[in-house]
C-alpha cells in the first residue's frame, strides 16, 4: 500500500469536507425548478407570505382568477413623488416609534398595517384609518399603491422624512439584512451603516411618480 498517497488523498478530503457546501439556488415553490437570483416572487394573501417564482408560473398566476386570487405577483417598480415629501407632523400622527417603517394595505383585513425591522425580525401593528388619513390622505404616492403587493418605506434621519412606494418583497429583504446585523438597543453603527447603503442603492434605482398618479 502506498501510505503516503492514501496520507495525501485523505487530507484532501477532510479539506473537502470542512469547506461549507455551496449554497443551494432557491426554488419555485410552485413547480420545483431551480431558480436564478433576482426571480420574481408572489405574495399568498391568505397567508401574508412570499413565495418564490419561476416566470412561467409567475404569469400563470397573473391570470384573472388562478389560484381563487389567492397570489398577487410582486411588481418591481421604485417610486418617489419629489413634490411630497412626508414631515415630522405625518411621522408622530402615524406614532412610528423608530426611525425606520414600512407600510402597506392588507386586502384581506382590509386595514393597513405598519411593520417596524428589528433584530427579532419586523413588528407589527396596525394604522388607524384616520390617522392614516391624515398623514397620507394628500399623498400621490399612497394613492398608487398596490395593496399586498407593495408599501411605503419609510426613514427619518436628523436631515429628513425620505418616503418611496416600493415592492413589498423589497422591504422584507431590508428585514433579513438589519436582523443580520443587529447589536444592541438600536442595532449599532453596522445597522446605521447599512441602512444608509441600502437607502441610497433604493434612490438610485427609484425613478418619479408619472404625473398622472393623482391622490
Amino acid at each position: 500500500m502506498n501510505t503516503r498517497r492514501v496520507s495525501r488523498d485523505g487530507t484532501a478530503l477532510l479539506r473537502r469536507l470542512r469547506e461549507p457546501a455551496p449554497p443551494r439556488p432557491e426554488q419555485c415553490a410552485f413547480c420545483g425548478r431551480d431558480l436564478a437570483a433576482g426571480h420574481r416572487h408572489l405574495v399568498d394573501v391568505e397567508d401574508r407570505s412570499l413565495a418564490c417564482a419561476c416566470t412561467a408560473c409567475g404569469l400563470l398566476f397573473q391570470q384573472p382568477g388562478a389560484a381563487g386570487g389567492r397570489y398577487r405577483s410582486v411588481p418591481d417598480r421604485c417610486l418617489v413623488d419629489p413634490d411630497g415629501a412626508v414631515d415630522e407632523r405625518a411621522w408622530s400622527v402615524l406614532g412610528i416609534p423608530v426611525g425606520t417603517a414600512f407600510l402597506f394595505r392588507d386586502a384581506v383585513l382590509d386595514r393597513v398595517l405598519a411593520f417596524y425591522p428589528g433584530p427579532a425580525g419586523a413588528t407589527e401593528s396596525e394604522v388607524d384609518e384616520e390617522a392614516w388619513e391624515r398623514a397620507f390622505g394628500g399623498s400621490r404616492l399612497a394613492a398608487a399603491l398596490e395593496p399586498d403587493v407593495e408599501a411605503l418605506l419609510l426613514r427619518r434621519t436628523d436631515r429628513r422624512v425620505e418616503c418611496f412606494l416600493v415592492p413589498i418583497d423589497l422591504c422584507y429583504e431590508l428585514v433579513g439584512r438589519l436582523r443580520r446585523c443587529w447589536h444592541g438597543f438600536d442595532g449599532g453603527a453596522e445597522v446605521r451603516a447599512e441602512l444608509d447603503a441600502f437607502f441610497e442603492r433604493l434612490a438610485a434605482r427609484a425613478r418619479p411618480l408619472p404625473a398622472a398618479v393623482t391622490a
